[in-house]
């Protein structure tokens, strides 16, 4: 009899994982019938490569790579000495990947500063700023805001008269409080800071290894995560990530190459300077490719959204 215990304590101790190394929630998620399309300038993975070469010989010029409800990314090119005007945005932040060049970035509130290849910068809500092409090369950034939003400008004597009508509006002149509620400038916090410089902090830092990344970006209602890590052989296709509720998410690869399994387009890999997305209710997964360290800068709606895994994934991927 007690040989017959041992032997079943030991054959339960052999039993598939499930849920017995982890607490995890089992639940009924909507997943849409049909996947949604990917239509207009969304692709799952935009080419960096693509993009430059259509582009060849232009010395400025903007594409957009994602419009949804909830963001707009672009590629900008500016010729030197080129700059934009002092502008904000209303109700959100704005984040930018500079990839080329150099750019001064002139910020309320920070003294300027000029951002090179793999600085990650941010403007909250509300406060102005400007960026110019410096140097004798064109400068090159990835840009995300909401989607939609279009930009507001400060009415001074310095920055000229009313900017010209765009995507069907026109501009006028308004006035709002100072107080955050109703108007005022967002501030920058020790979680969110103006910039920071990815190759210098990161790969310089620590060239094998090092920290797996953190937020960027992260507040209530946005998120831009380093993730990074050694390559790692391709898992299988039967682990299929997890998918999100009403959410896209989208990547920006900072460092290496990423493969990934996207729901309905297969596995693919994609490159330094690559932008791929998943659309919401597609099951992916984003893994670190084999042979080199690799990184991606994730954008999704915020540090808390949901996850949902395959019932047979004990909420792993």
């Amino acid at each position: 009899m007690k040989v017959l215990k041992i032997a079943c304590a030991l054959a339960l101790l052999g039993l598939p994982a499930l849920a017995q190394d982890r607490k995890v929630t089992i639940d009924w998620a909507p997943k849409p019938k049909a996947l949604p399309d990917y239509t207009g300038v969304n692709k799952p993975v935009t080419r960096l490569s693509e993009v430059l070469a259509r582009h060849k010989s232009q010395a400025s010029w903007s594409q957009d790579v994602i419009e949804t409800e909830r963001y707009s990314a672009k590629w900008i090119q500016m010729a030197p000495g080129e700059k934009t005007r002092t502008q904000f945005h209303s109700d959100d932040r704005t984040v930018w990947v500079v990839w080329g060049g150099q750019i001064r970035f002139t910020i309320h509130g920070q003294a300027p500063f000029v951002a090179t290849k793999g600085f990650l910068v941010q403007v909250p809500f509300r406060v102005p700023y400007s960026m110019e092409t410096v140097g004798s090369e064109p400068s090159l950034r990835f840009e995300v805001t909401r989607g939609g939003a279009i930009a507001s400008y400060p009415a001074t004597r310095e920055e000229g008269g009313a900017p010209p009508p765009r995507d069907g509006h026109h501009y006028v002149k308004v006035s709002y409080p100072p107080t955050l509620v109703a108007g005022g400038m967002d501030s920058y916090t020790d979680k969110n800071k103006p910039y920071l410089d990815f190759f210098k902090d990161y790969v310089e830092k620590y060239p094998t290894g090092g920290p797996r990344g953190g937020l960027f970006v992260g507040d209530h209602d946005n998120q831009a995560a380093i993730i990074r890590g050694q390559g790692v052989p391709t898992p299988p296709d039967t682990n299929k990530g997890h998918f999100h509720i009403g959410n896209e998410e989208f990547w920006f690869v900072l460092e290496g190459r990423i493969d990934y399994r996207m729901e309905g387009k297969g596995l693919f890999t994609a490159n330094t300077g690559d932008v791929v997305l998943a659309l919401p209710g597609r099951f992916h997964r984003a893994s670190w490719a084999n042979g080199q360290m690799d990184t991606r800068l994730a954008f999704n709606r915020s540090p808390t959204m949901l996850h949902n895994y395959a019932e047979d994934a004990n909420a792993r991927q």
